[in-house]
């Protein structure tokens, strides 16, 4: 579900990785969510995945403020709002009141794909250009 294609690059080297990073460590729960591991594991699996992608978020703040992207408050706006579903998330199941499911993976999966084919995509020429000054 989370397999990384070449046509997901933006062209930004630092920031690709980190894309790739993120598709392992959502394909890592994904597979944990799969084959029933116990809520530990899905747990520990899922803290992985909100610590990188606090870690991704800044650094692709910190890049677009360096660049002077003019849409960065919108674009922040983008991570902060998955940043807080998906910490809900965690409490829910943490709580037992809600269940890493194949919903939550297809969420998860289609907001990637999107966010970062459109979204990262449009600061892309912004970076490209402050790196070449």
């Amino acid at each position: 579900m989370f397999a990384w294609k070449d046509s997901y690059n933006i062209g930004v080297p630092e920031i690709d990785a980190q894309h790739r990073r993120l598709f392992s460590l959502a394909d890592q729960l994904h597979a944990a969510m799969n084959n029933g591991k116990g809520k530990d594991v899905i747990a520990s699996v899922l803290q992985n995945l909100i610590d990188y992608t606090k870690t991704h978020f800044a650094a692709e703040e910190r890049l677009m403020q360096r660049c002077r992207y003019p849409n960065f408050t919108e674009h922040k706006i983008q991570h902060d709002q998955l940043t807080a579903k998906v910490l809900q998330l965690q409490r829910d199941f943490q709580a037992g009141t809600a269940a890493i499911s194949i919903e939550v993976m297809q969420f998860l999966n289609a907001w990637l794909r999107q966010h970062i084919g459109d979204s990262d995509r449009k600061y892309t020429p912004f970076v490209n250009a402050a790196m070449a000054s």
